[in-house]
């Protein structure tokens, strides 16, 4: 007995050793590349900033972060980064599994919209902006003619505060909702076919299908996919740079644009270290959220 528990214990440590072995140069370029720039954020989020070395001077303990807190701009751009996420991320869920749904039925020349769906997701964010700022210009873009041509006024997609807003989230929705279409895509197709035999034999006609089978088995997906998108708009940066920088006034003005221009073009740089890392927390704090409601899910489906 004592024997076999000695090799189980070995077996394990091998095991182990191992799995480390092969995660250990991962490892290592992701302490380089994440590990110092986390920590000089830290250093100098404690501190006043020497700008002739660019290291840390006096330390002022948490007055970066209590300036943080006290910058109305900083709250607002937390507010309008809510208000994106808020608008993109269930439209894209959504738009991106229906259109999978699509994809997945028999018909022809499905393969080649398959293929074009895949264009916008490797269009540059900057790009994707840049291109849409003309197409939705109130005077030369095409957009606006179409609206013309059936006798609708155009709307100031970029100088109106709430279109502009719904602009940004219309440019990350084309270019991310692919993204999706490609994970429901693939999961769809790895669903058991035995069951949709089944539910025909009994009389399920498709809306049946979908509403008790399809979206139960793809829930966890479903909890998945808004993790990982949750993840790549929190980042929002590209597109509002591109097209609004943070205009009209700051309706469109997310946190990652803000703690640029605190940074690069006020040189508050101690302050907008304070700020980056509330909103790692932040995002770290509703991550763990979103995962533990996935993994409950996950048990529960």
């Amino acid at each position: 007995m004592t024997a076999t528990t000695t090799r189980r214990r070995t077996g394990r440590v091998r095991d182990l050793v191992s799995r480390w072995t092969f995660l250990a140069p991962a490892a290592v370029v992701l302490a380089a590349v994440l590990a110092y720039p986390i920590y000089y954020a830290i250093q100098i989020s404690f501190s006043t900033l020497d700008l002739t070395t660019f290291g840390p001077g006096e330390f002022v303990g948490f007055e970066n972060y209590e300036d943080a807190f006290a910058n109305q701009n900083f709250i607002r751009s937390l507010g309008t980064t809510a208000i994106y996420l808020i608008l993109a991320l269930p439209l894209q869920i959504i738009l991106g599994f229906a259109i999978a749904f699509f994809l997945n039925a028999e018909w022809r020349g499905r393969g080649v919209i398959r293929a074009l769906f895949l264009i916008p997701m490797v269009i540059i964010p900057v790009v994707s902006g840049g291109t849409w700022k003309m197409l939705l210009d109130p005077v030369f873009g095409v957009i606006s003619w179409l609206l013309s041509l059936v006798g609708l006024p155009s709307p100031n997609w970029f100088g109106d505060p709430a279109w502009a807003m719904l602009s940004i989230v219309i440019i990350d929705t084309w270019r991310s909702t692919p993204f999706v279409v490609l994970i429901a895509a693939a999961a769809l197709l790895s669903l058991p076919k035995d069951i949709y035999e089944a539910a025909q034999v009994d009389g399920a006609n498709w809306w049946r299908q979908l509403w008790s089978i399809s979206l139960p088995l793809l829930t966890p997906i479903i909890a998945a996919t808004f993790i990982v998108r949750w993840l790549g708009a929190v980042k929002m940066f590209d597109i509002v740079i591109s097209t609004t920088r943070g205009g009209p006034g700051q309706s469109t003005n997310v946190v990652n644009l803000y703690i640029y221009q605190q940074a690069f073009q006020s040189l508050k740089f101690p302050e907008s270290a304070a700020m980056a890392l509330i909103v790692l927390v932040i995002t770290m704090v509703l991550t763990f959220g979103f995962l533990a409601i996935s993994k409950k899910l996950e048990n529960r489906f």
